[in-house]
């Protein structure tokens, strides 16, 4: 677990948010090692909704912070993914963001 120069509950709450608009957009721009974490936790999400039972609806609940979504992911998302085991997330490269240099990627649900 990187601890992204945050204290524990600021990161946790930012990957939150994070792993919460990839599931509502289905792509978001943000810094590689961010994207890295995202992507552990989003990919654990898409495969809870796929078991589509209520214990998994209740675990996805308590890190996705939107119910809309959580509806979204089990209804739209995740019957998309059924066959497939892992890899549901791509991570394009896009160069250094311009006023520090950091490497910024592109999320996107494949």
């Amino acid at each position: 677990m990187r601890k992204l120069g945050r204290s524990t509950g600021h990161r946790k709450m930012m990957l939150k948010n994070l792993v919460t608009s990839l599931l509502k957009h289905g792509r978001i721009i943000t810094t590689e090692t961010r994207a890295k974490e995202v992507r552990r936790i989003a990919e654990k999400m898409i495969t809870l909704a796929k078991r589509h039972d209520l214990a998994s609806r209740r675990m996805v609940l308590a890190e996705v912070l939107d119910e809309t979504t959580v509806k979204n992911l089990f209804d739209k998302v995740a019957p998309k993914y059924q066959e497939k085991n892992g890899g549901y997330i791509r991570i394009v490269k896009i160069g250094p963001r311009r006023g520090d240099s950091s490497p910024m990627v592109v999320m996107e649900l494949v």
